[in-house]
């Protein structure tokens, strides 16, 4: 249990990586959250430290949510780093597998889950609820007064004033009209001034108007739909000043009633309120049951005056059809009447029931949630770890490109799945614990494979394998890429070489001559003929060793001639595979096996080409080493 200098220098570059990463995805969630409550900020005048209290309480209900996501970009960079600067090949040169550098950073992230746990489970409720308790006070405050140019201002409850100039200087409005709505749209109480000034009062609680030159109309009684003739009074003043009510001031709301919210609760409240409202609403539903038990068994007698003696009948015969239908026309639609009322009665009887028993659910789910949720999100930092190092380990980049892209996607996924399983266990469509551990259940096995493959060295994420595979698909193939070398032990032996290439020629040419490449072959023959094409195996065996022998040469040009040799496809022009019986499913399935059938034909002609492109490249080398 020695703690090594290694593990010490892969805890370092880890954790300052981590530092960064989380206050960049701690400042992106925070504007996220910031941008949900921009309309209920602005323009309210809020002071220094009531923003300061906003974003110190949000940064820290943010706090458990950024943790995965930093977790998952500062591991991709930090083992993509390792993996660019060759620092994880020399750690596995040295004997020291994937996992065993992983394991300082392991204990690392536990902690940092722990953390996490610790964040949601104490601070987080105290958070929370402080912070909404601010949002509800921001949304209650009155808006900053700023009353626009040729726009009527309705921001003051009960009042339209509009300014048609305002100097910003003297703080004179010019063209006032202030509609008082106080008693009603119909009656409103009309000013119009030709300047004013506005201030506010000293408690900031209201605004004093003091108006110039102008006139006031009120109605003397009030006016309806049906009013005629409705006498009002005009009053013409030299100055005038009224107060309205504005209260300017912010008033902190105590956070105690948000106490019973389930984001307030620690897991201890809220398993102990999950109890409680289970108990209770459990009795509640028993009750309910009984109440329509009792209801359904309920034995209806009729009375004296209702009884109707029935010739031919007896007690056990007898049935509220035959009842019914004996009674008088007025008789029997008091009686339906009556069933109507009965059962609309039960009906909004039940209705209520049904929204307390679906109300009190919704409750239950909700403290479920969050009690689960405490646990898996903390569990996330853990999962992302396992996802994110083997993942920079087999990528091997390092920095803010391609880890960052990854990283998004990843998140991404995560987020839409536990958003997913959020909504429908919050819905009561899955059981609550599946639905919050279903983002778990996916992501966990692809970090325990993303850390099988990193551990296997696997090229499941190398790019190069699947350009090859891609190339190989389409036909396309690379070229030779000869350099003169540097340092040169052996010389060629250019007369070995001559004689080789003379031998090969003749061979190339025998072969295309019996191939017949340019006609199009046989359509059975491809799908059932399953054999080792050996001689186009020889061709291609000597044509790499003789190349690999010109390769030491210090002639450029000969270089450059021997870059023009291609490399040939052995297989690609015989059939569509090894196997014999997938070979005949191929070709029995026409549409596929036409496909396959123009392919193989495309690239038996691109052999023949091939097969010429070697033997007119060996005549020039071999005049210009004999020469």
């Amino acid at each position: 249990m020695r703690i090594k200098k290694l593990d010490w220098f892969v805890v370092k570059s880890f954790v300052m990586l981590l530092a960064g990463t989380f206050f960049v995805c701690l400042f992106i969630f925070m504007m996220q959250f910031l941008w949900r409550y921009v309309e209920d900020l602005v323009g309210k005048g809020l002071d220094m430290w009531v923003m300061a209290k906003f974003f110190f309480y949000s940064s820290l209900m943010m706090i458990p949510m950024s943790l995965p996501l930093a977790v998952l970009l500062a591991s991709l960079i930090t083992f993509g780093n390792f993996g660019e600067r060759s620092e994880l090949l020399a750690m596995k040169a040295a004997g020291i597998p994937l996992i065993k550098v992983m394991r300082p950073l392991i204990v690392v992230v536990a902690f940092i889950s722990c953390l996490s746990f610790y964040f949601q489970n104490v601070i987080g409720p105290k958070a929370t609820t402080e912070l909404y308790a601010l949002l509800f006070s921001i949304k209650q405050k009155s808006p900053e007064l700023d009353i626009p140019e040729g726009a009527f201002y309705h921001e003051l409850d009960g009042y339209n004033l509009y300014v048609e100039k305002k100097d910003k200087k003297t703080g004179i409005l010019y063209g006032v009209m202030i509609y008082n709505f106080s008693d009603g749209f119909e009656n409103a109480h009309i000013i119009v001034a030709d300047s004013g000034r506005m201030e506010m009062t000293a408690d900031k609680k209201y605004l004093n108007l003091h108006l110039y030159s102008g006139e006031q109309f009120e109605n003397l009684r009030s006016q309806s739909m049906k009013s005629k003739n409705v006498p009002y009074r005009r009053e013409s003043f030299r100055e005038k000043h009224s107060l309205i009510a504005f209260d300017a001031n912010f008033n902190q709301m105590d956070a105690g009633y948000l106490s019973n919210q389930a984001a307030a609760k620690d897991m201890m409240v809220l398993q102990h309120s999950i109890d409680s409202m289970t108990a209770r609403f459990d009795s509640i539903g028993r009750n309910y049951y009984k109440d329509a038990k009792r209801l359904t068994y309920k034995k209806v007698e009729l009375s004296g005056a209702d009884s109707v003696q029935l010739a031919g009948t007896t007690a056990r015969s007898l049935s509220t059809d035959s009842v019914f239908s004996v009674q008088s026309y007025a008789k029997r639609q008091d009686i339906v009447q009556r069933a109507l009322n009965k059962v609309q009665s039960q009906s909004s009887d039940l209705s209520m029931k049904t929204y307390v028993t679906s109300d009190g659910d919704k409750n239950i789910r909700r403290h479920k949630k969050e009690w689960w949720g405490k646990i898996t999100l903390s569990l996330a930092c853990l999962i992302f770890f396992f996802i994110g190092a083997p993942l920079g380990a087999i990528i091997r980049k390092g920095g803010l490109g391609m880890p960052v892209v990854i990283s998004v996607i990843l998140f991404i996924f995560y987020y839409v799945i536990e958003n997913t399983g959020t909504k429908m266990a919050r819905e009561g469509e899955l059981q609550m614990w599946f639905g919050m551990w279903v983002s778990t259940m996916v992501l966990a096995p692809l970090g325990a494979f993303f850390t099988y493959k990193a551990n296997r060295d696997s090229v499941v994420f190398n790019i190069d394998v699947y350009k090859e595979f891609f190339m190989k698909l389409l036909g396309m193939r690379s070229k030779r890429h000869l350099v003169k070398k540097e340092v040169i032990i052996d010389d060629p032996d250019y007369e070995e070489v001559c004689k080789r290439l003379e031998a090969l020629c003749p061979k190339c040419e025998e072969y295309a001559a019996h191939k017949r490449f340019n006609r199009p072959p046989n359509y059975l023959h491809i799908f059932t003929n399953n054999t080792d094409d050996t001689t186009i195996q020889e061709i291609s065996d000597e044509l790499e060793s003789i190349v690999e022998i010109l390769s030491n040469s210090k002639d450029r040009i000969l270089i450059d001639r021997t870059n023009k040799f291609p490399i040939l496809s052995v297989s690609a022009h015989k059939s569509p595979s090894k196997h014999l019986w997938l070979n005949v499913v191929c070709g029995v399935c026409v549409p596929v096996g036409i496909v396959f059938y123009l392919r193989i034909w495309m690239f038996g002609r691109r052999l023949d080409k091939d097969l010429r492109t070697i033997v007119e490249t060996s005549g020039l080398i071999i005049k210009d080493l004999r020469n």
